[in-house]
Order: C-alpha cells, then structure tokens, then sequence
C-alpha cells in the first residue's frame, strides 16, 4: 500500500517527465536513493494521459522490470510523446492532461472450460486482462469496463484489440487476470 504521500510523489514525477520530455525528448532520471523503498519496487505501471475527457495517451508494461517510480516517469513521457495513435504532446496541451496512474498486480493465468465458462468468470470493473494467442497479446486495464456494455463484448473487443476476429474462439487462447492500485 502506498501512502497519499508516495501517490502525489507518483504523479508529481508523471509530470515532471513530460515537463522533461517537452524541453530535452528525453524522460525524467530517477535518482533511486531519494525515494522510500515502496516506491524503489519493481512495479508494472501503465500511464494514462486523458485531455478534455477523451484519451491522450497510454502506454505501459504487464510485467514489473523496473522500479514503480522509473517505470511511472518512463511510461507517463511514452504516452505524452510515443503512443502510436497520438501526435506528441505539445506544450500548449500540457496544462489540460490528466495523469492516471495504474499499478498492475501480478497476472494471474485464469482456467476455463470453454468462451462461455471464461466469460462467466470476468469480474467487470475489477478485471484487467491480458488475451494470448498464437503470439498475440492485447490487454485492457479494468478502466475499459466504463466504456464497454457487458462481458461479452468486454472480450470481443480485446479479441479485435488482439488482431482476432470478434467471434475467434479457439482451446489454446490464454487469458491472464490481473487487477491494478489506481493512484
């Protein structure tokens, strides 16, 4: 658990490396030695940068290879400036994002019987999961349930995200569940 202290810590450096990444391209350093332990962890983060109510950007990793507080300050620039689906952030836009900051538990591979079995077990506003198929991979973060109607197309929509047909279904598809702290 993370304080209020190490959350607005979180979110201050989310911001400071796209302030970084506007005046040199490059993320924010961290210096490990100035931050307590709970944020040195290896963490998974996703950063999710929304202006005006409507996505910006959003860039993470689903498994922890650096420490919370590196891997906040490298994927809030991602999103700002390397998400395919968005022009780079531009400094007239900065004083409108809002940071939205995800750290992943550790998935967990979920055991099913058949698509409907699987669908069953989604736990909506609760679940983060990732799709594995024939080296394929797509996830969506539990906040995907807001804009999604129910479980069925909660998966369809992550089969299409995967490059799969909406009604794909086959016995080797892994699914992996995992649920995030929002900060």
């Amino acid at each position: 658990m993370l304080s209020e202290q190490d959350k607005r810590i979180l979110h201050d450096i989310a911001y400071q490396s796209i302030e970084q990444g506007l005046s040199s391209g490059h993320a924010l350093r961290i210096d490990l030695s100035q931050y307590e332990p709970a944020l040195c962890e290896k963490r998974a983060t996703f950063v999710t940068l929304n202006s005006n109510d409507h996505l910006r950007g959003c860039v993470g990793i689903l498994e922890p290879l650096r420490p919370l507080i590196e891997d906040v300050a490298y994927n809030a620039f991602a999103a700002a400036f390397n998400d395919s689906r968005f022009e780079p952030l531009r400094r007239d836009e900065l004083d409108s994002i809002d940071i939205h900051i995800s750290i992943l538990s550790t998935p967990e591979e979920m055991q099913f019987d058949s698509e409907q079995d699987l669908i069953e077990q989604l736990r909506p506003g609760k679940d983060g999961i990732i799709l594995l198929e024939h080296g394929r991979k797509a996830t969506f973060l539990p906040s995907v349930w807001q804009s999604l109607k129910n479980k069925v197309e909660f998966l369809e929509h992550l089969k299409q995200k995967a490059g799969l047909d909406r009604h794909y279904w086959s016995g080797t598809i892994r699914i992996l569940r995992y649920s995030v702290d929002d900060v």
